[in-house]
């Protein structure tokens, strides 16, 4: 279908983990390993981007943008490559292509070039969130995919000074506690800004060692260290003439920091090993879940590059701090996972309203999401009450037999469920374990503390369940 469809020019094994997303998202996905094969997809289904290798045996990405001036409407075009050299960067973009990438392609980068209106407007765990105009707090707003769900006055100063200063080059230093929706923030100030056409590329500063971290930013040259086999682009090079977000960066090293400081004074780089200094226009953002004036005085932060980076500064308010928005978050979480699992609407009881509005919410809104997709998946034909919030199994088992499945074929009915118009399958509580145990290591692609997170039980009891079903003969 036009717009829903994308071109990948590639060895399969090197784009298929994608595709999953991809679908689910409501996009079709083609695959071609030469130029004739890709000429002909093109004109066929019109797809929406081509993502390219630079070059296979028997084609060039050179030649499939060469045959752009004789096709109308030729879709944008985003080469991808292994290693990758600025040198070639360079080319392909001159020769006409959209963007350059390095692998892995991840659906996370994917999402960000497709058009706003064909994705879906629930957002992923990173989006946590949409401002719905308080004259209609059920509306999908205006903002697409980067939106804010709150009416608190709280929230709606952070989001008014965000649109403000959104179409600036400023600096912005996002900060507040673990969950409360820093990063989609962050995507929310690039998408409307004047760059929402370029790259947006995030970096965790806690996840990589000080050494690594300095080559994930800066990039390397062949030979800067062991194993520095080819010239690797940093992410500042990636990002050229859009956003780069520096997540946790509190957690950066001081040694590393200085050289942060020069990046955003001087607008250049050096690669590790590197001899030229390489020119980047890049906007920098970046969050913390710290006191990050209290590691200034203490000298685990740079002054002077707290300075640079706090030119505007963002503080999120928790999500305990926000009244009932607790309650518009929780209703669209739920509406989310119920089109997702495909069940039929729930609403929630008045004593799980109570429970929502009284909790203190230490993860925030990440808590929240999590716990209405448990909400969904426990509550059958609902309503939702607060037990579905509990960790304790006990809880929410309705008897010792069966517990309603999320399955949305017609099967046989209690007399209750019949009276109320609904039907649900019945399985036994091991069968209904084994699913969600399937539904969260699927919803977490196979991590599985997220799992076990999810799930409300420990690592070790998951593994111990794994390690029964693998004694069954079923290998998860």
């Amino acid at each position: 279908m036009p717009d829903s469809t994308l071109l990948f020019i590639a060895e399969p094994q090197s784009v298929t983990s994608v595709f999953s997303p991809l679908k689910e998202a409501g996009y079709q996905a083609g695959l071609a390993d030469n130029l004739a094969g890709a000429i002909n997809f093109i004109k066929k289904s019109k797809p929406c981007l081509i993502f390219t290798r630079p070059v296979m045996q028997g084609y060039s990405a050179q030649a499939l943008l060469a045959e752009a001036v004789n096709i109308e409407n030729f879709p944008p075009v985003i080469v991808f490559s292994r290693t990758g050299s600025a040198d070639e960067a360079l080319k392909f973009m001159e020769l006409g292509a959209r963007d350059y990438w390095l692998e892995p392609l991840s659906w996370e980068k994917i999402k960000l070039m497709l058009p706003d209106e064909k994705l879906p407007s629930m957002p992923s765990e990173s989006d946590l969130g949409a401002l719905k105009t308080p004259k209609d707090p059920t509306s999908s707003g205006t903002q697409g995919r980067y939106q804010v769900i709150g009416q608190h006055p709280a929230m709606t100063r952070v989001l008014g000074l965000a649109k403000q200063v959104a179409k600036s080059k400023a600096t912005v230093l996002i900060s507040g506690e673990s969950g409360t929706g820093k990063e989609m923030f962050a995507r929310f100030l690039h998408h409307h800004s004047d760059r929402n056409d370029k790259p947006f590329v995030a970096i965790n500063c806690a996840a990589l060692p000080e050494h690594l971290l300095e080559s994930e930013l800066f990039g390397h040259e062949k030979g800067a260290f062991t194993g520095a086999i080819n010239r690797k682009l940093g992410k500042f090079e990636l990002a050229s003439g859009g956003t780069i977000l520096l997540d946790e960066i509190t957690e950066m090293e001081l040694g590393l920091q200085a050289k942060l400081l020069r990046v955003l004074q001087e607008g250049e780089i050096d690669r590790v090993g590197g001899v030229e200094t390489v020119k980047v226009d890049v906007r920098v953002l970046a969050t913390t879940n710290r006191a990050i004036e209290e590691t200034v005085k203490g000298g685990q932060f740079r002054q002077d590059l707290f300075y640079r980076l706090n030119v505007i500064p963002l503080k999120l308010p928790a999500l305990a701090q926000r009244g009932d928005d607790v309650m518009l978050l929780a209703k669209f979480f739920v509406d989310k996972n119920c089109i997702e699992y495909g069940l039929p609407p729930l609403k929630f009881s008045e004593e799980a309203v109570s429970w929502l509005l009284n909790y203190e919410w230490p993860g925030n809104v990440r808590e929240l999401q999590n716990l209405m997709e448990r909400a969904v998946l426990l509550a059958g034909g609902g309503p939702i009450e607060s037990k579905h919030f509990l960790n304790d199994p006990d809880a929410w088992m309705p008897d010792e037999n069966y517990i309603p499945s999320e399955s949305n074929e017609t099967a046989p009915t209690t007399a209750g469920n019949e009276a109320a118009g609904s039907s649900f399958e019945v399985m036994p509580i091991s069968e209904m374990e084994k699913h969600l145990i399937i539904k969260s290591l699927d919803q977490t692609s196979g991590n599985r503390t997220k799992a076990a997170e999810l799930l409300g039980i420990s690592v070790r009891t998951l593994r111990n369940k794994l390690n029964d079903y693998k004694k069954q003969g079923i290998d998860l």
